[in-house]
């Protein structure tokens, strides 16, 4: 059985993992309707969808031990963007705040001696270390390309190559 503090920690994470799906389904859907970046919108896609898992799966270990997973209200994300990099910054800054937030369940896992929790937990460290990653090199190469519209041809037709981290 989890503690009410664990439960409420992974229940707020439940929210920020469906917020994330959210997040890059807005971005999927904003690009779906830029010219000519169609792989970067299956990129988008194929996050949200990895983020609903990430979802799904706390979802479940908070249900198996014993306590309450619950499905939170969602607030509207970012509906457009200035640019395609602006797009990509934004989810470089929100993986790092999803990586904070897990580091914090860690250390609470942690100080209350809730090794089945901790343990479990440490998929999502490692998932957030690929995340974190991914983003940074996606958005260096958006800076390497600037404003050249060859580049960014070439990004779209690259990022195909990039695979989401383990869902």
């Amino acid at each position: 059985m989890i503690s009410k503090t664990i439960q409420d920690a992974l229940n707020e994470q439940v929210r920020i993992e469906a917020e994330s799906s959210q997040v890059y389904l807005a971005m999927a859907s904003w690009a779906e309707i830029q010219p000519g970046i169609n792989n970067i919108t299956s990129f988008f896609y194929r996050h949200s969808d990895e983020e609903r898992m990430h979802m799904l799966k706390l979802i479940h270990f908070i249900n198996d031990r014993g306590g309450f997973a619950v499905i939170p209200a969602l607030k509207q994300p970012a509906l457009t963007f200035p640019s395609i990099k602006h797009a990509f910054d934004s989810l470089l800054k929100h993986e790092i705040f999803v990586s904070e937030s897990i580091n914090k369940i860690v250390d609470i896992s942690l100080s209350e001696k809730d090794y089945a929790t901790h343990n479990f937990l440490q998929w999502y460290v490692a998932e957030q270390i690929e995340e974190e990653a991914l983003a940074r090199t996606l958005n260096d190469k958006l800076e390497l390309i600037g404003d050249d519209k060859g580049g960014l041809y070439l990004f779209d037709k690259d990022i195909l190559t990039v695979t989401v981290g383990g869902a």
